[in-house]
């Protein structure tokens, strides 16, 4: 068939293409604004009802000492291959079973897996990664340096760094989309996946536009969207919204000490702390619309029903992706958000359970 003709057969899907992405940012732009201006108010709130700490986050000068916990393992830097990054880690247990790789969300950092870390290094070599973004990984300040096909590749650098040629790969929340779209674009380096409080991007999109009550869950997205306003936003009052966010009785991490709460916060105190992990965000509509994909790794889903960000109907939307007898999943009853921190020993139990063939 002549180019001329494919060309002019083609040209209607291009536009209406071209047509849906400007209409899709549109309607981002106005939610962005919108949600601005909410979280405005927020802020403007805390630094009213505490003036003393001003408009401005306070600097970390000292590593808080649970970070150097000997007991979680060393910490070590890594030069990725394919980008000349350094990635800093926490690992223990090598020699002593398959390759662990943590990846952790947002807003957190390699110590969220803290529990993972000490259960698991007896049969298996764990390591929890800081995330391209986050201090003292490097975090490169352009947008163009978090698209996933860059994310994709840094996983891959790290597990043929570390010497191995697949691992038992674990996400929560941020971690755990990269680790979705991982299993589906290298399958080879995957050997299980256990995933907690993340759906696939392709699934979360079909089914948002299905739900919108999942959009209002997920309304910080589009805050995120807007350039340099949201790191102003969240670092007011010495970072209050995030402490909020990790502290609150109902939807923040249950028990969180202040020790914790200072070890997640150090990394956005650090200059530009905050430019690098809300860059993740600022990439998600990049290739809207994604095409629906079959998900065939054996996965382990931990889920909690209380989640305060995504809905539970989102379980049953990835399993009706799944290859038959691949998935396995769990719904937590009155479980939130952050199940490897709030549920460790429920959590650890699902992972051995799901995981003993290998050690066998």
């Amino acid at each position: 068939m002549p180019e001329l003709v494919v060309t002019a057969l083609l040209t209607p899907s291009r536009l209406t293409l071209k047509l849906l992405r400007a209409l899709m940012w549109c309607l981002v732009v106005s939610a962005a604004l919108v949600t601005a201006a909410v979280y405005g108010c927020i802020a403007l709130t805390h630094v009213l009802c505490r003036p003393r700490r001003g408009c401005r986050g306070r600097p970390r000068c000292v590593v808080p000492a649970c970070l150097s916990d000997p007991s979680l393992g060393e910490h070590d830097f890594l030069i990725l291959k394919s980008s000349g990054l350094r990635l800093h880690y926490v690992s223990s247990g090598r020699g002593n079973g398959p390759l662990m790789l943590f990846l952790h969300g947002f807003p957190e950092n390699w110590f969220s897996w803290r529990y993972q870390l000490r259960e698991f290094q007896s049969r298996f070599h764990v390591v929890a990664v800081d995330l391209r973004g986050y201090w003292p990984s490097d975090s490169p300040q352009d947008v163009d340096w978090y698209t996933t096909d860059l994310l994709m590749v840094d996983i891959q650098d790290v597990i043929l760094g570390l010497g191995y040629s697949k691992c038992v790969l674990v996400g929560h929340d941020w971690g755990a989309i990269l680790a979705w779209n991982f299993s589906i674009y290298y399958p080879a380096l995957v050997e299980r996946l256990v995933v907690a409080s993340a759906a696939p991007m392709s699934v979360y999109q079909d089914y948002s536009l299905r739900h919108i009550s999942q959009l209002f869950r997920s309304h910080y997205v589009f805050l995120f969207q807007l350039p340099w306003l949201p790191e102003k936003l969240l670092s007011m009052s010495d970072f209050q919204i995030l402490k909020t966010t990790l502290t609150h009785h109902k939807t923040g991490i249950p028990h969180v000490t202040p020790n914790d709460l200072e070890a997640f916060l150090y990394s956005f105190t650090q200059p530009s702390g905050l430019v690098g992990p809300l860059n993740y965000y600022r990439n998600i509509f990049r290739n809207f619309p994604l095409e629906p994909q079959e998900l065939s790794t054996r996965t382990l889903l931990l889920w909690g029903e209380k989640d305060t960000y995504l809905e539970p109907g989102l379980v049953g939307a990835i399993g009706s992706r799944f290859v038959p007898g691949r998935l396995e999943a769990h719904i937590l009853p009155g479980v939130g958000h952050w199940v490897p921190q709030s549920n460790p020993e429920e959590m650890n139990q699902y992972m051995w359970a799901f995981l003993q063939d290998l050690l066998d």
